[in-house]
Parts: structure tokens; C-alpha cells; sequence
């Protein structure tokens, strides 16, 4: 008798802990959340500062980035050209027109290509 108090005493503790514990709580996966990336509230905003006014029509006279359908269409070219070293002539925005994208923006050009592109 006295051997399962003991044992009792000291599973209480540890279940207390498995309780408490979060990873093992219902409902939580484990998984981080990841926003949502849409054309709309993201994509368009990006681009028009960065690809203006060179792919925006009617001043633009490369590739029209002036739609969902647009962009859609040429992710991948877009997505590797800001990619390329800024001294490459392929890569964009060219050097002296607008400053390069930044890290942050690249990720959400790709996780917005990962997420198959929502408007």
C-alpha cells in the first residue's frame, strides 16, 4: 500500500506536466500558421512600386504586370529575375530605375506562388 501512494506521488507531477503541456493539448498540431498571401493584399501593392512604370501600362512598354492574370501568368520569370546578382543585365527592377526587393518581399512573391497564387 505504502509502495502505490509512493508511485501515485510521483505520477501525479508528471501528469500535471503532460496536462500543461501544449504540443499535447487538443486541437494544436505542431504546425505554425502561415498567412495567407492574396494578389489583392499583397502581390499588387509590391509590384506597383517596384515594376512601375515599366510594366504598368499604358506608360510601360515590357511585359504587362497590370493584372492578376498578368502576374499570374509570369510569377516564375518575376520571381527569378529579382533573384538574380543585381549586376546581371537580366535582373529586375534594372539597378538605377528602383531600388532592389528585399528579402521579405522575395518570400512573400514565393510563398504567394507556393500558396498556387489566390487573388
Amino acid at each position: 500500500m505504502k509502495r502505490k501512494i509512493q508511485l501515485m506521488a510521483l505520477m501525479l507531477p508528471f501528469s500535471l506536466l503532460l496536462i500543461n503541456c501544449s504540443s499535447t493539448r487538443k486541437g494544436n498540431s505542431g504546425y505554425v500558421d502561415i498567412k495567407k498571401i492574396s494578389y489583392t493584399s499583397d502581390i499588387k501593392p509590391l509590384i506597383e512600386n517596384s515594376c512601375t512604370p515599366c510594366h504598368i501600362p499604358p506608360q510601360g512598354k515590357k511585359e504587362a504586370f497590370d493584372s492578376y492574370e498578368h502576374v499570374k501568368e509570369n510569377i516564375g520569370a518575376i520571381i527569378s529575375r529579382v533573384k538574380l546578382p543585381q549586376d546581371d543585365r537580366k535582373f529586375m527592377p534594372p539597378v538605377n530605375k528602383k531600388p532592389a526587393l528585399t528579402d521579405a518581399q522575395v518570400a512573400v512573391l514565393t510563398e504567394w506562388q507556393q500558396q498556387n497564387m489566390p487573388e
